[in-house]
């Protein structure tokens, strides 16, 4: 009887080797994803770090229009989360998916596109956003040529990895590819709804939902980047390297399960909570507050699931400086999804919102669960496709807590400027006036708080600079294993399964359509359920009689105010707090902006807010601010913009920008645009010349600076209420 069982198990083995199949892992391409992720982490870093300083010596820009905290901030964020976070994930992705699949990518050529495609998508916001073209969307800056690339990219990649996925070797889609697919359909929906926009130029155009409906759809979509860009495929990653990293497998298959699902759905709903306490109807904003608790749990769910992974092999964390980047880095992701639900509450947001508390809580996920994470998967992927040990396991250590110190530095100072910000901002004295009615006396108290931050990205940076010179002397110790050589059986044609076998494996990991049409219906019900009633409901927004469209001069300054991306430290959304309603004027009703394309209520307040500027100083006071901002608000940290005074306005896009404004419905009169239009705003310009005249100044009409003082004067005296 064990004769013939041994024979069985022999013929069982030999048809088994008989039907193996050789194949190849494309490494190569993984190893160029990998190079980009530490130049592009770099740059981005580096350009973080200018901009910080930037904030405490404001004359660092020389001068120089090209490189102001305004143009530049957008470049910072689109380096770090598309071309660091983005080139990660890719090379991540990359490799895990070959290998849990047990094939080569399905097309080298499309690997190839992607990753050339993705680097030219980068290169063109260096070489627009300094230059002011942007359409000054936050996490989605780069203006209509460049959306329609990442777009042609976007599908190249989920085309090449869903083919891939087809003609797998392996029959069951593991956790990680989960992630992989609902980041897929998850980021095409957000970009292509986010961006649609009516072109006006080539490099100009403007966002066809206005006001309150533009704010709900950017800021739908600006959660739901941070959610599935920036976590959806990191915890993909995370699923596959730390398990691996720990030779132990994961510590809960279920846990996997609810984790995702829950996720997903859950995450696509909390976006209102960004837009709490201004125009946004209330029902919306309580959808995004309950929805934001809710995450929480699944949140949680997954840290612990990574955590657990762990559980028996603390002895191999505290000697193996991949695993302490892991750890750091799930537990960086840990705090920032406790701490953005907090914040989401009504009462916390009150004090929270508009204050550098909130770049210290982005900065915890960015800093810790999206770099550490990355670095992590570094230091395990290339000595592998290089065959060779870790150049210098004691410089990943240094670099390990280097970094680990930088976030501790970064953040802290932060998060005690936004507690300063927000008890200055609303402290009244005994007589109930406000202690502090000039917006400055924050900015100077908390100053030495942005030079610290500055020291604490410094030391964030310094580490990343000695991983690339370890990864760079390790891949000089071997020789990059371009086309690794693999074996597996292929795929059977038919699959009864087995008695017990749980659903979700029946229906969804061995159904890759299945797994993506349900993440898409997952995802877009919330998203569904808020913008339906806010665009087909008219009380959601109501209209104000007294509000009229912008003038043709009006427009052409807004479009200067967004060129220099002025909304990166103003906001334009006056909160029905008697401390802002003291400070600023009336509270912002959302019939003000309905003819905003696209709005500018802005997220973080630098400086003051600037809804009701209109008609509270002269134009001379804006001429001065403009040119030196000290001279007119001693201790300010805004830099000069003196080229505004030199260059004429453009406007040969005129009446290409007031027919796109009648497309969308402003009631600029029939035949406006062609002839009318600029007769009105040389009239205007004009007048604000004359008046600087009056009071001294020699300025020509045709300047910028006109315009831009044209919009400041006008902003938000259609509603007429107290300063």
């Amino acid at each position: 009887m064990s004769t013939s069982v041994k024979t069985s198990t022999e013929d069982g083995i030999k048809l088994q080797s008989e039907r193996l199949e050789t194949f190849y892992y494309d490494n190569a391409i993984v190893r160029m994803f990998a190079m980009a992720t530490a130049i592009w982490g770099l740059i981005g870093m580096l350009v973080g770090l200018y901009i910080a300083l930037e904030l405490v010596f404001p004359d660092l820009n020389f001068g120089i229009q090209y490189i102001t905290f305004g143009r530049i901030r957008p470049l910072h964020t689109n380096a770090v989360i598309f071309a660091f976070v983005g080139n990660g994930t890719f090379t991540g992705v990359y490799y895990s998916l070959q290998r849990l699949l047990k094939t080569r990518m399905y097309s080298d050529l499309l690997s190839k596109i992607n990753f050339w495609g993705w680097q030219l998508i980068i290169l063109s916001a260096v070489l627009t956003l300094p230059f002011g073209f942007t359409s000054s969307k936050e996490y989605a800056e780069l203006e209509w040529p460049i959306d329609i690339a990442i777009t042609i990219i976007w599908v190249v990649f989920g085309w090449n990895m869903f083919a891939t996925i087809l003609k797998r070797r392996e029959r069951h889609l593991y956790v990680a590819i989960w992630f992989y697919i609902a980041t897929f359909v998850t980021v095409a929906v957000l970009h292509l709804v986010n961006n649609f926009e009516l072109p006006v130029s080539f490099m100009k155009s403007y966002s066809w939902y206005a006001g309150v409906q533009d704010a709900l759809i950017q800021w739908w979509y600006g959660h739901n980047a941070v959610a599935f860009f920036l976590t959806t495929p990191v915890l993909g990653l995370m699923y596959y390297f730390v398990p691996k990293a720990a030779n132990r497998p994961i510590y809960s298959y279920r846990l996997s399960i609810i984790h995702f699902w829950a996720l997903i759905f859950l995450y696509i709903w909390a976006g209102p909570h960004h837009l709490l306490y201004n125009a946004l109807p209330d029902w919306a904003q309580s959808l995004g507050v309950v929805f934001s608790i809710m995450l929480i749990a699944p949140s949680w769910g997954g840290m612990l699931n990574g955590l657990l992974t762990l559980r028996g092999a603390w002895d191999k964390v505290r000697e193996d400086p991949i695993l302490k980047f892991f750890v750091v880095a799930i537990t960086c992701y840990g705090m920032a999804t406790f701490e953005g639900p907090m914040l989401s509450l009504k009462n916390v947001n009150a004090i929270a919102h508009f204050t550098d508390w909130i770049v210290a809580h982005v900065h915890i996920g960015g800093l810790g669960w999206n770099g550490f994470m990355i670095f992590g998967m570094m230091y395990y992927l290339i000595p592998r496709l290089y065959r060779t040990q870790l150049h210098s396991k004691k410089l990943a250590n240094v670099h390990f807590w280097i970094g680990t110190m930088g976030i501790i530095f970064y953040a802290m100072p932060l998060y005690w400027a936004g507690f300063t910000q927000s008890l200055m901002w609303k402290e009244f004295t005994q007589e109930g006036m406000l202690a502090y009615p000039n917006f400055l006396e924050t900015v100077t108290q908390i100053r030495p708080m942005y030079m610290l931050r500055a020291g604490g990205g410094a030391l964030y940076i310094s580490g990343v600079i000695i991983m690339i010179f370890n990864l760079i002397k390790t891949m000089s110790n071997g020789s990059l294993l371009r086309d690794e050589e693999a074996q597996a059986a292929p795929l059977e044609k038919t699959y009864q399964g087995h008695k017990g076998e749980h659903w979700h494996r029946r229906i969804f990991e061995r159904r890759p359509v299945n797994l993506l049409v349900w993440s898409l219906i997952a995802i877009l019900i919330g998203g569904l359920v808020e913008m339906i009633p806010t665009f087909l409901v008219k009380s959601n927004v109501p209209t104000i009689s007294s509000v009229k469209p912008y003038t043709p001069l009006e427009l052409e300054g807004r479009d200067l105010y967004i060129k220099e991306g002025c909304n990166n430290c103003h906001s334009q959304m006056i909160r029905p707090f008697r401390s802002e309603t003291e400070r600023y004027g009336e509270y912002a009703k959302a019939g003000e902006f309905v003819y905003d394309h696209p709005f500018l209520w802005g997220s973080k307040r630098t400086g003051p807010d600037l809804l009701r500027i209109g008609g509270k100083y002269p134009d001379s006071w804006h001429y001065h601010h403009m040119l030196d901002p000290e001279s007119m608000s001693p201790g300010s940290i805004m830099p000069p913009y003196p080229w505004m005074f030199e260059q004429d306005l453009d406007i040969s896009d005129l009446p290409s920008k007031i027919r796109a404004m009648q497309t969308f419905g402003v009631p600029y009169p029939e035949g406006y645009a062609e002839g009318q239009a600029l007769e009105d705003l040389n009239k205007q310009a004009a007048q604000i010349a004359a008046n600087l005249k009056e009071s001294g100044i020699e300025v020509k009409a045709e300047k910028e600076i006109i315009a831009l003082i044209a919009y400041l004067q006008r902003m938000g005296t259609d509603i007429k209420g107290e300063k």
